[in-house]
């Protein structure tokens, strides 16, 4: 079943470890299947606090979301994102 990776960025507290966190999330994906369905588009919040952006990524599983996100190459760029900006994650399964 198809699982969806989603993060809403809440606040940007460092833009230069944003800017080194893209390329090396851009490259984690290099071995997994997946597909972006949003990324930074126009977004308008309905309920709770008001986000910065969002990006949604569908995988096929939970098992391969999972894979990417605990992947060597992801866990290095998170460490990024981290520093960067203040995050929700989570995975979905879809219906």
């Amino acid at each position: 079943m198809t699982a969806y990776v989603v993060f809403t960025r809440e606040r940007t507290r460092n833009a230069s470890d944003m800017e080194a966190y893209v390329p090396r999330a851009r490259a984690s994906f290099a071995d997994h299947e997946f597909e972006r369905l949003a990324a930074y588009g126009k977004c308008e919040t309905l309920e709770g606090a008001p986000i910065e952006g969002a990006v949604i990524f569908a995988f096929p599983s939970m098992e391969d979301a999972r894979a990417w996100y605990d992947s060597p190459e992801y866990t290095e760029a998170r460490k990024h994102r981290h520093l960067g900006a203040d995050y929700r994650a989570f995975i979905t399964e879809g219906v």
